[in-house]
């Protein structure tokens, strides 16, 4: 399933990750290791942040992904799962079924 993994971090905890090179090292093994179908950086709330889109197969991924985050840059995450246009296609095309069901 692809979710969506957002994240945020502390300007000061940035700041001291970015000078010691740590900001460069979580996130080059992050995508090494998670190889994420897209990856963007952005500001959040004036803190810095951004998001990955990797396919998770179980579950279970959940806490070593947020641990590579909470442990590597005292990270704030958020996960949700995310579909791309195909998978909307492929989902609404039962939809009408469901509404006739429960209108």
């Amino acid at each position: 399933m692809r979710v969506m993994v957002r994240f945020s971090f502390p300007v000061d905890a940035g700041n001291a990750a970015i000078r010691t090179g740590k900001v460069e090292k979580v996130f080059q093994q992050m995508t090494e290791d998670l190889k994420p179908e897209a990856a963007y950086f952005h500001a959040v709330d004036g803190d810095r942040g951004g998001f990955f889109i990797v396919n998770m197969h179980d579950s279970s991924e959940i806490a070593d992904i947020a641990e590579r985050l909470f442990f590597g840059l005292n990270a704030k995450i958020e996960l949700a799962p995310v579909m791309t246009i195909d998978d909307l296609r492929k989902g609404l095309s039962g939809v009408q079924k469901t509404i006739r069901r429960y209108s």
